[in-house]
């Protein structure tokens, strides 16, 4: 861990990290981002996204880059017995381990939760998979367009013409992610009470699910499977994406009092009083007409200037901004979502980091990714200082 990484919420707890691909090295990074000592365990020819572009000139995969930030690096074989057990020596000193095999891999593997969980039962042991430990599905193969399809989230995306579509990036692997650094933080303040650690059990699909209250509800409420709406509100009006003379921008009109200043802003008052717009649900019965009333007027003016007049109103609005405009946005540049590491090979790269302010605590200053086994030889000497 850099020095720059001390005094940070996890500092001093120790993950033994078997992922690979996404979903698990993504949920470790950011344990690492809070100051975690995370390491990497990784077969010999190394994690699969090594070898996955886009790359750098140098050859290093810039997804690797961007989930493994943080953390050290050590080669085993666990089918040799002798590196197997330099794993169950590094499993006793630490607070967390992390695999995302498929179930019944790690037990395969000799890692799995029943051995290592009785060498130190102070361990939180969690299992990342595409269906969980168990059910029909659990042995099936999962990328993030299986669990995108499966959990209902594609049928809601897209446009209601065309065909269900895949959200644009993969969600599925970064929730279960999210949700499991969320349940270990759990697991490890259960532990401080109880002395006990626990083994969790984190799915893909189910986390893509848990993260859709509203389509959930939606449907509990109906008993009808919601579907695609587009670029608007399914509930609410006028509340999605609207065309202007360059492009399109978004607003959010929630309640009446906003409709009624959208009205005045846009010089059509007389909409509030129309019998057509007098709720919001009569509102989002009558979308087609109220969105050819805003679009007069939008279409006259480029985004930006019709986004800064809704703003100055106090309506919520916002231009449609690709990564690049985004990530150059004057308030992504007060508050930075990247960081900058010191690349062996490539000097200054940057890579995401956790959102979250700590008042208090430092960010960024973590190291770059591993190089593959940075670690190995220092701790295959003496695996008993691999922590300390």
């Amino acid at each position: 861990m850099p020095q720059t990484a001390k005094a940070r919420p996890l500092n001093g707890i120790r993950v033994l990290d078997f992922t690979r691909v996404l979903a698990g090295p993504y949920c470790t990074a950011l344990l690492a981002d809070l100051g975690a000592d995370i390491i990497k365990v990784e077969p010999p020819q190394g994690d699969d996204y090594r070898h996955i572009g886009p790359f750098y000139q140098d050859g290093s995969s810039a997804l690797f880059e961007s989930v493994n930030r943080g953390k050290r690096s050590i080669i085993l074989d666990l089918a040799n017995p002798d590196h197997r057990a330099i794993a169950e020596t590094l499993a006793k000193g630490a607070d967390v381990v992390v695999e995302n095999f498929r179930p019944g891999v790690a037990d395969k593997l000799g890692i799995g939760a029943q051995v290592l969980m009785a060498l130190n039962p102070r361990l939180v042991y969690a299992s990342i998979s595409g269906f969980g430990q168990d059910g029909p599905n659990a042995l099936r193969p999962a990328y993030d367009i299986i669990v995108q399809a499966m959990s209902g989230i594609m049928a809601v995306t897209g446009d209601p013409a065309g065909s269900p579509t895949l959200i644009g990036e993969s969600i599925g692997d970064v929730v279960a992610g999210l949700f499991g650094s969320w349940s270990i933080l759990a697991a490890l303040v259960e532990r401080d009470r109880t002395g006990k650690g626990r083994h969790l059990d984190i799915a893909m699909l189910d986390s893509m699910m848990a993260l859709q209250p509203i389509v959930l509800s939606r449907f509990i409420a109906s008993g009808t499977a919601p579907q695609r709406v587009g670029n608007r509100h399914a509930l609410s009006a006028p509340f999605g994406a609207f065309s202007a003379s360059d492009g399109e921008f978004v607003l959010a009109v929630l309640n009446d009092k906003l409709f009624g200043t959208l009205a005045n802003l846009i010089e059509q008052p007389e909409l509030v009083s129309d019998p057509r717009f007098l709720t919001d649900a009569l509102r989002l019965s009558h979308e087609g007409e109220l969105r050819a009333a805003i679009e007069k007027w939008s279409r006259a003016r480029m985004a930006s200037e019709a986004v800064a007049l809704l703003i100055a109103a106090g309506v919520p609005a916002a231009e449609v901004m690709d990564t690049a405009q985004a990530l150059a946005s004057d308030q992504a540049k007060a508050r930075p979502v990247l960081q900058t590491v010191d690349h062996p090979a490539l000097g200054a790269l940057q890579v995401p980091e956790q959102p979250v302010r700590f008042k208090g605590a430092s960010r960024g200053g973590l190291d770059a990714a591993p190089r593959l086994g940075n670690e190995t030889d220092a701790i295959l000497h003496d695996p008993s200082n691999a922590w300390k």
